[in-house]
């Protein structure tokens, strides 16, 4: 059976969201550090003991909530942004399972390895969702989102998100717990990492995602 372009890049665009959350599920199961938009939730989940993914839910659906205000103004953005709630809400619940079945380990050697995992599919995935250009996710969603209020480029605010969010972190942990939760040599990493990633994964399929949705905008 043949796919149509459409077809295609639904395919894409979700298998690659479904590897994002395997990607993330694996940063925190590395205890090493995690990502930073996912360190609040995630410290918050450690202090409360309540659902990593249900947290991230709700920390999705504050993104989703600034960037309608932000949009305010742009109608024809608003529905994207909206469309992003049921998608967190799918993605979370990738997060849950993946946490539930994922094991994690103390074991230095082996914790680099489930890192390096983590890098590689956060940054595989993340770079198949986006380049098919339908709904981002809500991480992404407000980062550019934010890039266009204040006439900033979408890396530069990305790294000040980045920031912003282990600033949050620190905060959260030092004053309830009197520790620092979720911020470690595996964030840093990770934050280089991915971006590396996703460089590569775009410089060696870049020609392919340029042909498939050119065609799907000329159809």
């Amino acid at each position: 059976m043949i796919l149509n372009n459409k077809t295609k890049r639904l395919l894409i665009y979700f298998v690659g969201l479904f590897i994002l959350a395997l990607g993330l599920t694996l940063n925190t199961k590395a205890n090493l550090g995690v990502s930073p938009i996912m360190s609040v939730p995630y410290s918050i989940s450690q202090i409360t003991g309540l659902n990593f993914g249900d947290l991230t839910f709700i920390e999705y659906v504050v993104f989703v909530f600034i960037q309608i205000w932000i949009h305010i103004s742009e109608k024809n953005k608003i529905l994207s942004d909206l469309l992003q709630l049921p998608l967190s809400l799918i993605f979370t619940r990738l997060l849950n399972i993946f946490s539930t079945y994922i094991p994690t380990s103390n074991q230095f050697g082996i914790q680099l390895l489930i890192l390096a995992m983590a890098i590689i599919c956060t940054g595989v995935g993340a770079a198949m969702s986006l380049s098919m250009q339908f709904v981002p996710n809500p991480g992404d969603g407000i980062v550019q989102a934010l890039a266009g209020k204040f006439n900033k480029s979408v890396g530069l605010t990305k790294n000040m998100f980045d920031c912003l969010s282990v600033c949050i972190t620190l905060c959260i942990g030092l004053i309830f717990a009197h520790t620092i939760l979720g911020i470690g040599i595996g964030t840093v990493i990770a934050v280089l990492g991915v971006g590396r990633v996703i460089a590569l994964f775009h410089h060696v399929f870049e020609s392919q995602i340029i042909e498939l949705v050119q065609e799907e905008k000329e159809l």
